[in-house]
């Protein structure tokens, strides 16, 4: 038997992301004795500034944002036990369609090869027996998210080291639950136009193509505490406006697509590390 410790690594693009897919799973498995260790691949340069500024707006100071938000990442690692973070600090390439997505030395302009590499080394250091991140679409058409899809999936391919892989992913019934209490936080909220309504629909999968549901109500409260440590970027963090408790009973389960397995653990499972211990 080895003494290398059991190793989640969850590969995300900005600060607070690793809050919002996989906050849970990170406390969860810090609290059973498994090493944590969040890559996150952008500097956060395009987040808000102090006071909601934003990018391009009068006062926004990219490298200050970017310092802040290292802090408050720090911060939500701290809350979440997480063993050990990795920034790969390339540049925060905005929104698709942003001018900054074509800025030398952003993320979305990074070979895939260069990045991939990187996280290689990564990989090889920690050993993870489990590897999270988004899915080929980066779960909603972010390009940092696309871009972190990407290198992982190269950085997979160049080790050939872990055992099982997950892509996050959100189950369609939860979707509709989220626009549900959208609405009930935003009673004069406009109805969507029918193409964006059409886009929202597609997020997510249909509940039955969800391999793995991991209950993390437990660590709800980690995982909410974890959001707000990320305050600068509260005025985009909706599920802080609906409280602890509310945030438990909606954000308890965190959902997975499993497409990688050498364990052979059935399916489907509630637990990441079925099949390895």
């Amino acid at each position: 038997m080895s003494d290398r410790p059991l190793t989640l690594m969850a590969v995300h693009a900005h600060p607070d992301d690793e809050a919002t897919g996989t906050g849970g799973v990170l406390a969860r498995y810090a609290a059973e004795g498994i090493r944590t260790v969040l890559v996150t691949c952008t500097d956060g340069a395009c987040g808000d500034g102090p006071g909601g500024v934003k990018p391009g707006d009068p006062g926004h100071d990219p490298s200050a944002v970017a310092l802040m938000r290292r802090q408050e990442l720090e911060a939500s690692c701290d809350v979440l036990k997480v063993s050990d973070l990795e920034m790969l600090d390339y540049a925060d390439s905005g929104m698709m369609g942003w001018p900054s997505n074509d800025a030398p030395g952003s993320f979305w302009q990074t070979p895939v090869q260069e990045g991939a590499a990187r996280l290689a080394e990564l990989m090889r250091h920690y050993r993870p027996d489990v590897v999270v991140t988004y899915d080929e679409n980066g779960f909603y058409g972010h390009p940092d998210h696309i871009q972190a899809h990407r290198i992982t999936m190269a950085a997979l391919e160049m080790t050939a080291l872990t055992p099982k892989v997950y892509w996050t992913t959100m189950p369609r019934s939860m979707m509709q639950r989220f626009g549900e209490i959208m609405r009930e936080f935003h009673e004069d909220m406009p109805e969507p136009d029918p193409a964006e309504a059409a886009a929202m629909a597609e997020i997510g999968l249909p509940d039955a193509e969800i391999t793995t549901w991991v209950d993390t109500i437990a660590f709800s409260g980690q995982k909410f505490d974890a959001l707000a440590a990320h305050a600068s970027q509260g005025e985009n963090i909706f599920f802080l406006k609906m409280g602890k408790e509310r945030f438990g009973e909606l954000m308890g389960m965190e959902t997975f697509v499993r497409v990688q397995d050498a364990t052979g653990a059935a399916i489907p499972e509630n637990d990441l590390f079925a099949g390895l211990r």
